[in-house]
């Protein structure tokens, strides 16, 4: 998980640290991030995505408020329920 830049001037628009792309803001339905506790997901939310390999970066206040709700410091909306299933070798 990358953290973007800080400064609401350059929080889009740099250069990529995986490839000469640029990260552009994308709003996206959900996205999901895995937290010490379990899995958190955003709905609705702006992230910054490389426009040409697709490596996604999120701001302060995104990663703020997962680890904020996963301790239960922020509020959440609902519960959803997520299959699971173990693949055993061939």
């Amino acid at each position: 998980m990358k953290s973007a830049k800080t400064n609401n001037n350059s929080l889009y628009g740099y250069r990529c640290e995986y490839c000469e792309g640029t990260v552009r803001p994308k709003k996206v339905e959900q996205e999901a991030f895995k937290h010490k506790k379990g899995f958190i997901i955003l709905e609705d939310v702006v992230i910054g995505v490389c426009d040409a390999c697709g490596a996604r970066y999120y701001s302060a206040d995104i990663l703020h408020a997962v680890n904020d709700i996963a301790n239960g410091t922020k509020p959440f909306e609902r519960i959803e329920k997520i299959p699971v299933a173990h693949l055993s070798p061939p």
